[in-house]
């Protein structure tokens, strides 16, 4: 008879990083820490630095806490502390009788050496860590929430700053009396985060023709008459949790072919957040919004070197997972995958023109069983005065 082998989940890597790890435990440290499941997930044992036991057993959501120390291998301790930590990880394994380890895509090599050198086997389970991530309980959904209202709020403080602003007679914005630049933009936004207690990676506050690049910056001076993206992707400091919000502004006169786009643009979204429901795939989202983009009488794909700088498409998949990241699976695009209760995905269309510039909208939502929750509430218009 063929006994069977005693498993146990292993994670590892410092929870301020590895948003995997940190979501398991919700607890945050930079050194390195294992985690390890035992007994079916039934007992948990967290190992790290001797300073932090305290506060992990506050805190941490595991049901036991230790330092290396408390599994000295008979060779002893490195004076390294991530190969310590990964030593006693493989002593703890050993007392406890385990021949069988699962570990994620994140585990650390020296974790894998170490556990091996006890003659335990070690699997990876790609999808550990991230299928459970995918699925956000009711706190993060609360959490992301609040983080895109924040999100929600900088984008309409930067678009009113352009749209309130004078112009010059070069076309130039004039913002109390100096020009007004993507740069200018970016600092108010980053200001206006810092103070909410949201770190702010460069937000995109892209004007005219360089938006045409969807991931472009921008820099310089913005125009009159000329459509800016202005996208914001913050984490909270507190939650960690990210928000990300996409709106598009037109100082002054709107061109009519920008108006046709921005509706263009904005039915697409509205046609990704009604096919988006648990048991979907990313793909068929993606289908129902560029399928929108088409009948709207625009390109999908990106320009080919003969076509024309008047060429004008939606060059990019619909949207992506967010949570702890700005960008986490699944993704809203060909071959993405079965849609999970508890998903919170971006909704993103885009349309971009190297002679024009760019319009993009973006919302955040959750995936319910029958449909989706949309995170947002500011307006997707043109005008923001």
């Amino acid at each position: 008879m063929t006994l069977e082998k005693k498993t146990a989940v292993v994670m590892a890597g410092s929870p301020a990083i590895n948003g995997s790890l940190y979501r398991r435990i919700r607890f945050s440290v930079l050194d390195s820490v294992v985690l390890i499941e035992l007994e079916g997930g039934v007992r948990s044992v967290l190992i790290l630095r001797d300073i932090e036991m305290e506060r992990a057993a506050k805190h941490a959501r595991v049901t036991d806490v230790h330092c290396p120390a408390d599994f000295m291998p008979s060779g002893g301790l490195s004076g390294d502390r991530e190969t310590a930590t990964a030593q006693a990880a493989a002593e703890c394994l050993r007392r406890s009788g385990v021949s069988r380890v699962i570990g994620d895509r994140t585990l650390p090599l020296i974790y894998v050496d170490m556990i091996r050198r006890m003659g335990i086997e070690v699997e990876c389970d790609a999808d550990l860590g991230v299928l459970d991530r995918r699925q956000k309980d009711e706190e993060e959904v609360a959490w992301l929430r609040e983080s895109q209202c924040i999100t929600e709020k900088a984008i309409e403080m930067a678009c009113g700053m352009i749209a309130g602003s004078d112009a010059d007679s070069d076309g130039n914005l004039l913002h109390e009396s100096e020009i007004l630049t993507s740069e200018r933009v970016r600092f108010a936004i980053d200001q206006y985060l810092l103070a909410e207690n949201f770190a702010n990676p460069s937000s995109i506050v892209a004007g005219g023709p360089i938006a045409a690049d969807c991931h472009n910056f921008g820099s310089g001076p913005l125009k009159t008459g000329s459509p800016v993206i202005v996208d914001v992707f913050p984490t909270s400091k507190t939650t960690r949790y990210c928000g990300d919000c996409t709106r598009t502004v037109v100082h002054g006169d709107i061109p009519d072919e920008v108006i046709r786009m921005h509706t263009a643009v904005a039915e697409a979204k509205r046609a990704g957040i009604m096919a988006t429901r648990a048991g979907v795939t990313g793909e068929s989202v993606h289908q129902a919004t560029i399928a929108s983009i088409a009948s709207s009488g625009y390109s999908v794909g990106l320009p080919g070197k003969e076509e024309l700088d008047t060429y004008c498409s939606m060059t990019h998949g619909t949207g992506h997972g967010i949570g702890l990241d700005v960008h986490e699976p699944p993704l809203l695009d060909f071959r993405g995958p079965e849609l999970l209760v508890g998903d919170a995905l971006t909704i993103e269309p885009g349309l971009y023109c190297k002679a024009i510039g760019a319009v993009r909208l973006e919302d955040m939502v959750i995936v319910r069983e029958s449909g989706c929750e949309n995170l947002n509430t500011l307006h997707e218009g043109l005008e923001w005065k």
